[in-house]
């Protein structure tokens, strides 16, 4: 299991039930929609975040973004899920 503010590569993350992924038309970019805010997320937010379905571990995004770029660093989405964990957007499912 994860220390806090930790993601472990066997955690299995998922967006929090108040939470949806979606692309907004006007701004071109994928969003998250959350109560009374809303965040534009970059091309690599958005790809980590379409594979944060509960049932993918940390790891397997990690090797799934590797097969589409020639480099994914471990440390930067494992970073950017635990800042969304800590903002309460993901939640862990520990593997």
């Amino acid at each position: 299991m994860s220390r806090l503010g930790e993601v472990s590569g066997s955690d299995r993350p998922r967006l929090a039930r108040h939470v949806r992924l979606s692309f907004s038309r006007t701004r071109q970019r994928h969003i998250l929609q959350l109560p009374e805010t809303v965040v534009v997320l970059n091309v690599s937010g958005a790809d980590i975040l379409q594979l944060c379905d509960g049932r993918h571990t940390v790891a397997e995004i990690v090797a799934e973004l590797g097969e589409r770029y020639r480099t994914v660093p471990d440390d930067e989405v494992r970073r950017f899920l635990a800042r969304l964990v800590a903002r309460r957007c993901v939640e862990l499912a520990h593997g």
